[in-house]
């Protein structure tokens, strides 16, 4: 099992939340975040000049069985890619176990509906 943290931009969290539904990617959290970036200039805008040393983002988080981490990965890239500076991040982390409180089942079927499976 897998966990993916995806950290994009919020104009682009409808797209990406799209495309991980389209990879069968049903479940996963997400928060509002802020964070520092590269750029350090201002920006203006109708004569206003705003900092963007604070950049506010989505942070996506979802664990996954190992097979749906590609699938994952590439529904991200693909639904927040912009080719711009600032499209964000995403972290690949290994996770040991995960446990359904319901009904104690362990390891990656805790993860999804079981009768589904069989």
């Amino acid at each position: 099992m897998k966990k993916i943290e995806a950290i994009i931009r919020k104009t682009k969290f409808e797209d990406v939340k799209e495309a991980l539904l389209k990879a069968d990617i049903e479940w996963f959290s997400y928060y509002d975040v802020r964070g520092i970036g590269k750029a350090r200039q201002g920006r203006i805008y109708r004569g206003v000049v705003y900092d963007t040393s604070s950049i506010e983002r989505i942070l996506i988080s979802i664990v996954v069985r190992d097979k749906n981490v590609e699938k994952a990965v590439q529904a991200i890239i693909k639904a927040a890619q912009t080719g711009e500076i600032g499209d964000g991040r995403i972290f690949v982390i290994p996770i040991e176990d995960a446990i359904r409180i319901r009904t104690a089942e362990r390891g990656d079927i805790a993860l999804y509906n079981a009768e589904q499976e069989r």
